[in-house]
């Protein structure tokens, strides 16, 4: 049906694709590897923290914030945004529902109009 020196062209061709394919393979496998390092950093960290005992892990949030101090005195502007955002968002949160209310129409509460 094919003559033998198309078989045989095809054949190199196809363990040449084979060799192509495998390269790329252990290529991916290598890139898929260093993308997974931080991954697999942060859950031995995760691991390490879910061992410790909950008061461990109550000391630690003030102990954060002692080695924050220590390596960054003067966080300046980011550290001001920072420590003011949750208020400032609250309050336009507060303020935003407070308009919302008083836009709606106000309803009777027996159903009638």
């Amino acid at each position: 049906m094919y003559p033998q020196p198309e078989l045989t062209r095809l054949a190199v061709y196809k363990a040449a694709l084979r060799q192509d394919i495998a390269f790329r393979r252990s290529e991916c496998a290598a890139a898929a590897a260093r993308l997974a390092q931080p991954f697999e950093w942060l859950d031995r960290m995760l691991a390490f923290w879910r061992r410790l005992s909950p008061l461990a892990q109550f000391a630690a949030i003030p102990l954060g914030f002692a080695v924050k101090r220590a390596l960054f005195p003067r966080a300046g502007l980011l550290g001001s945004l920072l420590r003011w955002s949750p208020l400032v968002f609250g309050a336009a949160r507060a303020i935003g529902s407070a308009v919302k209310a008083r836009s709606r129409p106000a309803h009777a509460s027996n159903g009638r109009r």
